[in-house]
């Protein structure tokens, strides 16, 4: 059994000896803490974090990060305190422990909202020490390893978790060792069966294949040495749940999958990659298209090496990988090699970049918290983030940008600045304009046309594929809802109390403090946010204004849309002012508003059906059409025509000349010669439907045109 003194042996090859102290006071510590305790398994439970430690020492983290790992339970499992671990060992490892141990469990109706609520609490801790996450991922990768004493259902739903969060994390901070590990064994817990299928197949295609790999690596390691070039050839091994993913998603038989031969050449130089580069497509056909080069454009996580596929004696497909020694440790260790150049009192580029990138990503994680609604949306972001493959785009000034495939021009906005994003209303690709909803590819230069006054639209959302884009636009979709729900809330008011000659700016401020009291609103602005989106009757607070103002109740209530002032509408109101889609009101309609709970003002026309159950009339707003509106319209047609070929086309014109648009056309048969066409179209206003409905009477057996309302 791995003991202290074997650990402390591991850690001599790093640390001084002072620092191997604490680490063994610690794990002294926790034993006597977790005196009497036992894991699942029947082991005492101080094995767990020893071998934690363990875990983090292959990294060769930093001994305050090993403390933590021996007591990362401590908090949780025993009855001692954070105060009595930061006076026996200090804060920085007080905070580390806080940070990793599992965090209290709050009793939620749903247990994803328990581990959502966890997994934020989490990244908080992340943003004070990035350390925090490497010791939960050694902390979830031995869980993962001693899964076996728990239940077929628990084991699966940790499992789960564990893909869906922790192994995804610790690939986006470059921890490839780790990430691959967990993977595999989540993937064994899920699905045992197919699991130990591909372990067997696997095993069995090593031994067929042993002898064409050792005639590869070696013409690949004859060809380094004949060109002086100082390079280790190494085979490289797929894991058990990329060949599976692979099997599912490209539909590949494993057969196909294990006949691609994958090497690693390790290196000295960046220089030596690019040479070693030239001598292997020199010996093998390079496969076009199939060159990436991660040296000159690091991924997110800070992987840096050189990628090709190349054709093989027989045809048989090679992937080789090339890069240095860093470059090795940074592909294997991530963040944590930053720690491993620490160690030695030295630093190194590639890591110390690796640690501001994992600190930027933090940063964006916490952005993102603020802007989510709550703890399963927000979770929901960082599963969507963690982590697709990358194209890269260039700025104007020629900085790269970094995307998930997929991305298009609004992601790129909001990856630049989220006001940037917000104020967005188009875009140049490459010098020529392109739509806002277009996907980017590598190697593409955009520039983002912004004003001022602009703002997302609700539609952003169906094309944006980043959490961070996400976020923000509802985010500002929601301030935006709040914003124009206490402005409509606010005329709403003022139309409530025009009968009684005031106005809510007119009353007295100690009126409307008793009032707020007594209809339990805190604040002025929530009230209007509330008779905005409907949540609450105008009249009523009106009347309860009124006699706070007055201390009397004499004052009668105003009787529904009659004998008041109409509010007046522009159809630029917003997104608390909804336009009918059962009638389709234009301008020029005489209408009536019905404030709908939770929309704000639905615009109905006054003879629509749906505006018939007048049982709550307080409901009931008259309303008049503004004489500046500058906007569209739509409108439903339904024409009854002779069937004839080019119709739609000749229709489609006649349209178009009328400077109207088609949203929406279905045609119908209704015999072998006429035919029934529904129309949508976007207008300004009845005068112009007018003019469209004239042109389309002027068509040749054009039998009826009808306005469809309900």
């Amino acid at each position: 059994m791995f003991t202290i003194d074997d650990l402390a042996d591991r850690l001599g090859g790093y640390l001084p000896s002072d620092e191997i102290q604490q680490v063994k006071r610690a794990f002294y510590y926790a034993e006597q803490a977790h005196d009497g305790q036992r894991r699942r398994s029947g082991e005492p439970y101080v094995t767990h974090p020893l071998a934690v430690a363990n875990i983090l020492a292959n990294m060769h983290m930093d001994h305050q990060s090993l403390m933590a790992a021996m007591l990362h339970d401590v908090i949780e499992d025993t009855g001692v305190s954070k105060k009595a671990l930061e006076a026996q060992f200090g804060k920085p490892v007080a905070e580390l422990v806080d940070g990793v141990s599992k965090l209290t469990q709050i009793t939620f109706e749903d247990k994803a909202v328990a581990q959502a609520e966890n997994f934020q609490k989490m990244v908080l801790a992340m943003s004070r020490d990035i350390r925090v996450i490497i010791v939960k991922l050694a902390d979830r990768l031995h869980n993962m390893r001693t899964l076996g004493a728990l239940r077929p259902d628990k084991k699966r739903r940790i499992a789960r978790e564990t893909l869906e969060i922790y192994a995804r994390i610790a690939g986006r901070l470059g921890i490839n060792t780790i990430r691959v590990e967990l993977e595999d064994l989540s993937f064994q817990a899920i699905h045992p069966m197919r699991a130990e299928r591909i372990k067997r197949a696997v095993a069995k295609a090593r031994g067929h294949r042993r002898s064409a790999m050792r005639e590869i690596q070696s013409s690949l390691q004859k060809s380094l040495d004949e060109d002086g070039l100082n390079g280790t050839v190494i085979g490289r091994q797929k894991h058990l749940l990329s060949i599976y993913k692979k099997m599912r998603d490209q539909r590949k038989p494993f057969a196909e999958i294990m006949d691609v031969f994958g090497f690693r050449i390790i290196t000295e130089d960046v220089a030596s990659c690019y040479r070693i580069l030239g001598v292997v497509h020199n010996l093998y056909k390079p496969v076009p298209g199939r060159f990436k080069d991660y040296i000159a454009i690091p991924k997110a996580n800070g992987y840096q090496s050189l990628h090709t596929t190349l054709f093989g004696s027989r045809g048989m497909p090679i992937e080789v990988q090339i890069r240095t020694r860093e470059m090795e440790a940074m592909a294997n260790n991530g963040i944590a090699a930053h720690w491993l150049y620490k160690a030695g009192q030295t630093s190194h580029p590639i890591a110390e970049g690796s640690h501001a990138r994992a600190r930027a990503w933090v940063k964006g994680l916490l952005e993102m918290q603020r802007h989510a609604g709550d703890s399963l949306e927000f979770i929901e972001h960082v599963k969507n983030d963690l982590f697709p493959d990358d194209i890269y785009v260039f700025t104007p000034k020629g900085d790269i940008m970094e995307l998930p495939q997929g991305a298009t021009v609004i992601d790129f906005a909001y990856t630049v600045h989220t006001d940037i994003g917000n104020n967005c209303i188009a875009c140049r690709i490459d010098r020529h304009l392109a739509p806002l909803s277009t996907r980017l590819e590598s190697g593409q230069t955009l520039e983002i046309i912004t004003a001022p006054g602009a703002r997302p639209n609700l539609a952003w959302l169906n094309f944006v594929t980043t959490a961070k884009a996400r976020s923000a636009i509802r985010h500002a979709l929601k301030y935006q809802q709040q914003t124009e729900a206490v402005m409509l809330g606010r005329r709403l008011l003022n139309k409530a109390l025009a009968p009684f000659d005031t106005s809510l700016e007119e009353l007295d401020e100690s009126a409307i403090k008793r009032a707020f009291k007594e209809l339990d609103v805190s604040s002025e602005e929530s009230l209007l946010e509330s008779l905005g989106l409907g949540n609450r009757m105008t009249h009523v607070v009106a009347r309860r204004l009124v006699d706070a103002a007055h201390g009397d109740d004499t004052y009668e209530h105003p009787a529904g849309i009659e004998g008041s002032k109409a509010v007046v509408i522009s159809g630029s109101e917003g997104m608390v002012t909804n336009f009918a889609r059962c009638c389709h009101p234009l301008p020029g309609d005489p209408v009536v508003g019905h404030l709908s709970t939770g929309k704000g003002l639905v615009v109905h026309r006054a003879e629509c059906k749906n505006v018939a159950d007048k049982n709550d009339p307080d409901k009931l707003f008259a309303l008049e059409w503004s004489d500046t509106i500058d906007e569209d319209f739509p409108v439903a047609l339904r024409i009854e025509i002779e069937s004839r070929r080019g119709l739609v086309a000749e229709l489609a014109g006649l349209v178009t000349d009328a400077d109207a648009n088609i949203e929406r056309i279905g045609i119908e048969e209704r015999d072998a010669r006429l035919s029934t066409v529904n129309l949508t179209l976007s207008v300004k206003g009845r005068v112009h439907l007018a003019s469209i409905i004239k042109r389309i009477r002027n068509l040749p057996n054009v039998s009826k045109i009808t306005r469809l309302a309900n």
